[in-house]
């Protein structure tokens, strides 16, 4: 049986190239087809995000084993662990905004007119410490 390690490489590199072909359309879109977008790479469970977290989780756990096993340090399997709850967290707080970004993604419709044109607001900034 081949080893399936390659065609894994090549799969993430094309990944990796598509999300760059991703970013160029979104700074290029519309608002509309902006949010089209946003919605889908936001979704967390089908979207990018969500499964940028599922592959961090799977990673941690084959960490974790391989730290058990010790053939790698500890640190590696906390930090996948990390950053699989970080994007998480993440995801949980953008999907708050989910509604908001499906309204801008969808033209106005006579059941649902929209109201007024829309005003900017002052950005609000968080800090975490």
């Amino acid at each position: 049986m081949p080893d399936p390690t390659p065609y894994a490489v090549t799969l993430a590199e094309d990944i990796a190239h598509g999300l760059d072909q991703l970013t160029e359309h979104l700074a290029q879109a519309p608002p509309r087809r902006a949010a089209k977008i946003l919605g889908k790479v936001l979704d967390a469970d089908e979207g990018v995000l969500g499964r940028m977290t599922g592959l961090m989780a799977t990673g941690s756990q084959i960490a974790q084993h391989r730290a058990q096993a010790g053939s790698l340090p500890p640190e590696v399997f906390l930090a996948l662990g990390r950053a699989a709850n970080a994007l998480h967290d993440i995801a949980l707080d953008l999907d708050e905004h989910a509604d908001d970004i499906r309204r801008l993604a969808n033209p106005p419709t006579a059941a649902h007119p929209a109201v007024s044109k829309p005003v900017a607001s002052d950005m609000v900034v968080r800090r975490h410490r």
